[in-house]
């Protein structure tokens, strides 16, 4: 077994140490398709806040990708997008005016509309350094327009654990 220790610094060198430790620790074989999420809850841009703050909570979700009327990956959303809404508890204004407040949005304006995609066929090792260089939680894995998978942190701990 190889443990590697990482430093909480973020610098280049460290950055850069990282990318070149965690992609020699991954199978060249292993591709994306291996280790991603097949079942992605998404919702349609449309939908209000709230109900991705339900889904997202009620499921377990850290990121949920947003589509458009055709089905189309058009945004994502994570839950400290959506943590937001908790400054207004912090402000002293409570959780009525929080729900009241988040009633009213709809994910097309709190999602970013760049989502970092990545192909099933694509060498896991590259979602990985993808992921560490961009400082993000997922990739979502799309072929066309068509989301197939989620590859998240969550997945690369699974791959971890298993025998």
């Amino acid at each position: 077994m190889r443990v590697t220790q990482y430093a909480w610094t973020s610098g280049p060198l460290q950055l850069a140490q990282s990318v070149h430790s965690v992609s020699h620790m991954i199978p060249k074989t292993l591709l994306v398709r291996d280790v991603m999420t097949k079942d992605v809850v998404t919702l349609e841009r449309n939908e209000k806040l709230t109900v991705a703050d339900d889904v997202m909570r009620l499921g377990r979700i850290r990121h949920l990708p947003i589509v458009d009327e055709d089905g189309a990956l058009a945004g994502i959303v994570s839950q400290r997008d959506l943590f937001h809404s908790g400054l207004m508890r912090a402000l002293g204004y409570g959780s009525h005016a929080k729900d009241r407040a988040m009633d009213l949005l709809v994910l097309k304006e709190a999602m970013k509309t760049e989502v970092v995609t990545i192909t099933p066929a694509a060498p896991l090792a590259e979602a990985a350094k993808t992921m560490l260089e961009r400082k993000i939680g997922c990739v979502v894995v799309v072929e066309g327009k068509k989301i197939v998978g989620i590859l998240t942190e969550s997945d690369f701990v699974k791959l971890a654990l298993r025998d």
